[in-house]
């Protein structure tokens, strides 16, 4: 804008003249804009009388009353509205959308006892720390035999966890068995609001090298994130691997918090995009320590999608990590949740998001800079290592549980083969690029010749 004046009195025409046009403007854009309204509401009413008749036709004359009950008719036309617009678009009905709200916050009312389905049998994973059920003194290994006084037949973990998980407060009578000891017991709980862990595995390996695992992004994921780093900082570690693989994403925001320490205040780490070209929202680093410069490499594969190809996509794009792995999943979209009347929800895409420089994810996944495919069976054994780091560490247990050997994680040896070259570039080639940014570049260049 110009904001020179040469004569005194040519503001204020300028200003004048402003004001009567910008008054034209705006009534001819209120007008258009009452237009496109009017209209859009005469298509919306149209377009709702006709679905109305449809549905009263079948409430009147279909052969089953029961599935043409009204309220059946509703649920099933907004599942066909909100499902054919696109696969992450969905209308949630009353359990679903409390399961959402619960997987959003990582928080559930339950005894807090992890479980899986082994051979017809509910079997003990883990109990939570501090927990009703590791309060109770179940073990790892112990088996459900009962829920409430209800033997288990033929159960399923979606059966299962859903009698087990309720309102905090309220009681849940458990029968089990352990094998250990050949005996029956049962203890009655009282559930309490459990939170989960996004992020896990945290340690170091290999000679300072630090590692986590981020399962999903939820509304703590931030904040565990901090934790971890603050963890491996004070075992020293000099570098970092965070791995994303199998993530299936979840709160933008959160991805967002897990990003920022990699990026100066201000910086952008993702914008997205919406329906309007004015409908941009951009997420910017706004801490005021000094980023991380610690060489970082990410692992992603062909499950990572969302906020996890979010985190990636922005590190990579900036030239803050190394990306090691395979394509990621390509989910470049953003959901809107709305909560609707009875407890019952929908999820819409409302926007896109892009890379700090532009770059759009969506239908595309973020591609490594060191490629290392992994066939099925070795993407199968890998994940089961990951979640089960007990039996991982353990050959002959992993074994006998899985009917498999456990192979080695070839990406994550990759990982660690770009970290620890990151360090021999810093011991012996000092008159090599210096900056982190370059030394990064440097290697992901190098490390796109492994095989």
């Amino acid at each position: 804008m110009n904001t020179s004046s040469p004569t005194p009195f040519r503001p204020l025409l300028i200003l004048a003249c402003g004001v009567a046009l910008g008054l034209l403007i705006a009534l001819a854009a209120a007008r258009g804009g009452f237009a496109r309204g009017l209209f859009a509401s005469r298509d919306i009413a149209r377009a709702a009388g006709y679905v109305r008749e449809v549905m009263s036709i079948v409430n009147d004359k279909y052969v089953d009353p029961q599935k043409a009950a009204a309220s059946e008719l509703a649920k099933s036309a907004l599942h066909g509205i909100l499902e054919s617009l696109d696969p992450h678009s969905e209308f949630l009905e009353a359990k679903y959308f409390r399961e959402l709200e619960e997987d959003m916050s990582s928080e559930f009312g339950g005894i807090g006892v992890q479980v899986e389905l082994r051979k017809g049998r509910v079997c003990v994973v883990m109990p939570m720390p501090n927990t009703p059920g590791e309060r109770a003194g179940i073990r790892r290994g112990d088996e459900i035999r009962s829920i409430d006084g209800a033997p288990l037949e033929k159960p399923t973990m979606d059966a299962v966890v859903e009698k087990l998980r309720g309102k905090p407060g309220t009681k849940v009578a458990v029968g089990l068995f352990r094998p250990s000891e050949d005996r029956d017991y049962s203890v009655t709980l009282t559930r309490e609001t459990i939170q989960s862990e996004s992020v896990r595995n945290v340690r170091v390996i290999d000679g300072g090298i630090g590692y986590m695992q981020i399962t999903h992004f939820t509304e703590r994921t931030g904040a565990e994130f901090f934790n971890a780093l603050n963890a491996l900082s004070s075992r020293n570690a000099g570098s970092l691997i965070i791995d994303l693989r199998n993530n299936p994403g979840g709160v933008l925001e959160s991805a967002v918090q897990v990003a920022g320490p990699f990026f100066k205040k201000g910086e952008r780490i993702v914008y997205t995009r919406g329906r309007s070209p004015e409908d941009r929202d951009d997420f910017l680093a706004e801490s005021d320590d000094q980023p991380i410069t610690a060489p970082v490499a990410i692992l992603i594969n062909a499950a990572s999608a969302s906020a996890a190809e979010i985190v990636a996509g922005a590190l990579k794009d900036a030239n803050r990590a190394v990306i090691v792995g395979e394509r990621s999943f390509g989910k470049g979209s953003v959901q809107t949740v709305f909560r609707l009347k009875n407890g019952e929800g929908m999820r819409l895409t409302t926007a896109r998001y892009f890379t700090p420089g532009g770059v759009t994810i969506h239908e595309r996944g973020v591609s490594p800079q060191v490629e290392v495919v992994l066939t099925d069976e070795e993407d199968e054994n890998v994940a089961l290592q990951l979640s089960r780091p007990e039996l991982a560490a353990d050959p002959a247990a992993f074994k006998e549980r899985f009917d498999m050997d456990i192979v080695p994680d070839r990406q994550l040896q990759a990982a660690v083969a770009v970290l620890q070259g990151i360090a021999t570039l810093d011991r012996w080639t000092p008159s090599e690029p210096s900056s982190s940014d370059e030394r990064l570049r440097y290697f992901a260049t190098v490390f796109e010749l492994m095989p």
